[in-house]
């Protein structure tokens, strides 16, 4: 008895059960919403990170584990790699799994990037999506066709959408297993001819079109897109009796912010270099920082991209 009434002396002097519940409900980290948003901005921070470094960082830990006693983790994935180089070529190795992971819906919300339907897809043809706007790093694209979170397999069942990208991404160890695993392809000749003619029909290959040339010009409040000299697309959809399927996605370009260099600058000049040997145009950009929208930093804003 003096047990229990020692008890509810300390219940009375910290208030009642629900007093303790509404302070509790007043801690932000608590609060659902609040949890969600965070998820929401870890989300989108790995894909950031995985576009921008991913690839040269598994790279650089490659070389790193073969200088150490684990050297023989790392040349068998280098023997694995050589067995396995052609794959990418060949419609690649996507996963059910991974493009349904929770954290794509996340990301999904984050923005909110949403698909619209316009026409139903005949499963008895393939298709060629022409692309636009290329942004700074194709978020809709990526969300719309490389994951399920917006629902690309219910709007369109029986179509295998292939987000086509740079052949070089998958040269890179453990990058490019990630890639193909949300069903991501190089936007090379060899790899389109194989979806489109060997691999039945149902196919649907996306094709940024504008490229990193596009990328160049994107800017909040502006829609330009890149099209003279880039109908290779339409060459290869005649050849291969596929159907072009034009789409574009509104708000891609209003995440990022970029400096804009004018034609005929020292800047522009060098982006046209590192585009025309490298194959992708160094861009100077910013979004938000990771703990407020107000400063600076590598995340995009959380403006709505709608892809129709």
């Amino acid at each position: 008895l003096h047990t229990v009434e020692k008890y509810n002396l300390i219940i009375l002097s910290l208030g009642t059960g629900s007093s303790i519940l509404s302070a509790l409900q007043d801690l932000s980290w608590l609060s659902k919403s609040k949890v969600e948003k965070q998820l929401q901005i870890i989300s989108v921070l790995q894909w950031v990170l995985t576009f921008l470094v991913m690839g040269v960082a598994c790279t650089l830990f490659l070389m790193y584990i073969l200088c150490t006693d684990c050297w023989a983790i790392a040349a068998l994935y280098l023997a694995w790699l050589v067995f396995d180089w052609n794959t990418p070529k060949k419609g690649g190795r996507r996963s059910q799994w991974v493009r349904n992971w929770a954290i794509w819906r996340y990301f999904r919300d984050y923005f909110p990037i949403r698909l619209v339907k316009t026409h139903n897809l005949l499963t008895t043809r393939n298709y060629i999506f022409g692309y636009h706007p290329h942004g700074i790093m194709g978020l809709g694209a990526f969300c719309n066709f490389s994951t399920e979170a917006t629902g690309v397999g219910q709007k369109f069942p029986g179509i295998r959408p292939y987000l086509a990208t740079l052949a070089g991404n998958f040269r890179m160890p453990i990058l490019r297993d990630y890639l193909m695993s949300g069903g991501i392809c190089p936007v090379n000749r060899d790899s389109i001819d194989y979806i489109l003619s060997k691999n039945g029909s149902g196919n649907a290959i996306i094709i940024v079109v504008g490229g990193a040339a596009e990328s160049l010009d994107c800017t909040p409040g502006k829609n330009s897109v890149t099209l003279k000299n880039r109908k290779g697309f339409v060459k290869l959809a005649l050849q291969h009796g596929a159907d072009l399927v034009p789409v574009y996605s509104f708000g891609e370009n209003e995440v990022y912010k970029q400096v804009i260099f004018e034609e005929g600058s020292w800047g522009r000049w060098v982006q046209k270099k590192f585009q025309k040997h490298i194959g992708f145009a160094p861009c100077i950009f910013h979004g938000r920082g990771l703990f407020s929208s107000n400063t600076w930093g590598l995340l995009p804003y959380s403006k709505p991209i709608t892809t129709v």
